[in-house]
């Protein structure tokens, strides 16, 4: 139960840069300060539920595309948390690609760094013992 609450605590904080870092970046994205958390937490949920999906139905129907589900998965969550929420905005073709990969790309260093820097205490008290 902690180890799902961690993982969540990370993701949410991951997305959050990686939708900061990309509205940055991209002049055709915009989050809106107002509804940033809500378009954080349906853009977690929407990342959650469609990633273990379309890697499932990537690896039935097409296995070369295993290797680009997240990328894919990114973009309908994207879409997703563009559609239900108006806290995020993406105008063009080319901005929803590149703010595709660019969050894709700043969330998952953001996981693979975070728990060292968030759960830095819990992992030095794991090591000791």
């Amino acid at each position: 139960m902690i180890r799902l609450l961690a993982t969540t605590v990370v993701a949410l904080i991951a997305n959050a840069i990686a939708l900061i870092v990309g509205a940055w970046v991209l002049p055709g994205m915009t989050v809106s300060s107002f509804a940033f958390v809500i378009a954080v937490v349906i853009f977690t949920v929407a990342t959650i539920l469609l990633d273990p999906l379309i890697r499932q139905v990537a690896m039935t129907k097409t296995p070369v595309l295993i290797g680009s589900s997240a990328l894919i998965s990114t973009l309908l969550a994207l879409i997703v948390t563009a559609i239900v929420s108006d806290g995020l905005q993406i105008d063009g073709i080319t901005t929803w690609i590149l703010a595709t990969v660019i969050v894709w790309a700043v969330a998952l260093i953001a996981r693979l760094l975070l728990p060292y820097i968030v759960f830095k205490k819990t992992l030095a008290k794991r090591r000791s013992a």
